[in-house]
């Protein structure tokens, strides 16, 4: 429905004000703001922010309009969604602190925080880009934040009806992919706010449509190898097509499941319901743990009423058209999917239990060596992503005829990512395996005459950004220490005054390999 018709509930109210009070107190203190880049909450009708130099508000009914200082400054200065753009102005000024970042579509990124009554927190916590906190599960590289680094995917069109051409200086959101696949694919897909591309590329349906997600990876990275010769594939997908140097913003936060799903929903995570990797649901009165291989393959479960996937509106709009979805969690209504696989395996580890079927990385022509032999990780997610090729080898020799639209995801470049940080040896060695994937896909269609057939998508679910080793620290203790009764999921949502700190998963993200601690 329009933003204008949305409801909000405020939980930082009459129970929990005093709560409430005392976390904003706690969390804008001077001695945080090395690691707390800003806080949010819903306070009436108003979309609160602040930090340590100042508040501001923004109506909840309306987010995306300008925002009202109420004190010092503003932490919500600058929205240009190309700030950090290109690669050279990023590394000028890496993981910048609040008074020179950028913030794309704050207002209504965190607005949709807040949207649904069971699952949204009372308050978030946003990290500054070079907060590192190994102690909860980070890493080198990061994502999550509200930043325009650790927000931004990459978004690159290519292949029959794509009208644009070259590198394109604007950005999109994750909402408006679901959207536009769905215009190239010939399905309209009226649950989406989100909005098409629809001035880069024609109405389908195009013959094929292929949804490719790199996870993690780093928009500036990404076309900044592909124009150096190191990705190829991507160069080759670019050649016939477009990509926008601001790329698609990510909803907040900027995580793995929340956006995988904005990504084929095409509405923020108030909408769909996935609010993080894990939060905490009034409802059942338990935390979800939606990003981890127990449980993804029940992450549909999670999608709230009267949201529809990009599989279903093309099932809906072309009756007996084949879509496939490949190692991607949010797959209901595929009529191919790698978790429906896992389904019927009906094990207790859920994806876990694919460790026994998975390809081995000796031998592997797409690995890089090295990194399958440093990095643990590194060398699950190789095995995870020659798994995916096999099955998009499979799908498209299939005698029957490929997918009419189909869904990829790769995980070894969020892994990457993770590991060395962006336009580290890491992230560019997982960048450049994925790419090798790619290229024998594109092989295999050439060779099949399909390959002019095909319209491709190239995004992600967030960007990535360095962490500082030297900038540590965790709220939760300065909460804690202050007598804050809270539990924090997925570390910077707050659920304030009634539960006490509970024990908290260790990042649950990408791999989620079976032995991963």
């Amino acid at each position: 429905m329009p933003s204008s018709e949305r409801t909000y509930t405020t939980r930082v109210g009459a129970s929990n004000a005093g709560a409430g009070q005392a976390a904003v107190e706690v969390l804008t203190d001077p001695s945080l703001a090395h690691i707390v880049d800003l806080v949010a909450w819903p306070r009436g009708d108003w979309l609160m922010v602040a930090n340590s130099e100042g508040w501001a508000r923004v109506p909840l009914a309306e987010p995306a309009a300008a925002w009202q200082v109420l004190r010092g400054r503003n932490p919500i200065t600058d929205e240009d969604p190309l700030h950090g753009v290109p690669l050279a102005r990023a590394l000028a000024d890496p993981s910048p602190p609040n008074d020179r970042n950028s913030y794309p579509f704050a207002g209504p990124r965190l607005a949709s925080v807040f949207e649904d009554a069971d699952r949204s927190p009372d308050l978030v916590v946003v990290h500054t880009p070079a907060h590192y906190w190994p102690e909860r599960g980070g890493h080198p590289g990061e994502h999550g934040s509200l930043d325009a680094g650790q927000s931004r995917a990459p978004l690159l069109l290519s292949g029959p009806g794509v009208t644009g051409r070259g590198r394109l200086d604007r950005a999109a959101r994750i909402i408006d992919i679901a959207p536009t696949l769905a215009l190239l694919a010939g399905a309209p897909m009226p649950t989406a706010v989100g909005r098409p591309l629809a001035d880069l590329c024609a109405g389908g349906p195009a013959a094929h449509v292929v949804g490719l997600l790199w996870d993690g990876a780093n928009c500036n990275d990404l076309l900044d190898q592909a124009a150096a010769g190191a990705l190829p594939a991507v160069a080759r997908l670019l050649s016939r097509g477009c990509a926008l140097t601001g790329g698609a913003v990510a909803e907040f936060p900027s995580v793995t499941l929340t956006n995988h799903t904005s990504a084929l929903t095409g509405v923020g995570p108030g909408r769909h319901g996935i609010l993080s990797n894990v939060y905490y649901d009034r409802a059942v009165g338990d935390q979800v743990i939606a990003n981890d291989a127990k449980t993804w393959h029940q992450a549909c479960e999670q999608l709230r009423p009267g949201v529809a996937t990009v599989f279903e509106a093309v099932a809906t709009a072309r009756p007996g058209a084949v879509t496939a979805c490949v190692n991607e969690p949010i797959d209901r209504g595929a009529g191919y999917s790698t978790f429906g696989l896992v389904r019927a395996m009906a094990t207790d580890g859920g994806a876990s239990g694919l460790g026994d079927h998975l390809p081995p990385t000796e031998g592997d022509p797409h690995a890089t060596a090295e990194w399958v032999e440093r990095d643990h990780d590194y060398a699950w997610s190789t095995r995870v992503d020659a798994l995916g090729l096999s099955q998009m080898r499979q799908l498209w020799a299939d005698p029957t005829g490929p997918p009419a639209f189909t869904w990829w995801n790769t995980t070894l470049t969020d892994t990457g990512h993770h590991g060395g940080g962006p336009y580290s040896p890491e992230s560019r060695a997982a960048l450049a395996d994925a790419d090798r994937r790619l290229g024998a896909f594109l092989d295999l269609l050439d060779g099949a005459g399909l390959y002019d057939r095909t319209t491709f998508l190239l995004t992600a679910d967030h960007g990535s950004e360095g962490a500082d080793p030297t900038c540590r620290g965790d709220w939760d203790d300065a909460l804690t220490a202050a007598g804050v009764r809270f539990r924090d999921e997925g570390y910077g949502f707050l659920y304030l005054d009634r539960l006490e700190h509970p024990d908290r998963l260790e990042h649950p993200d990408q791999p989620g390999h079976p032995d991963q601690p």
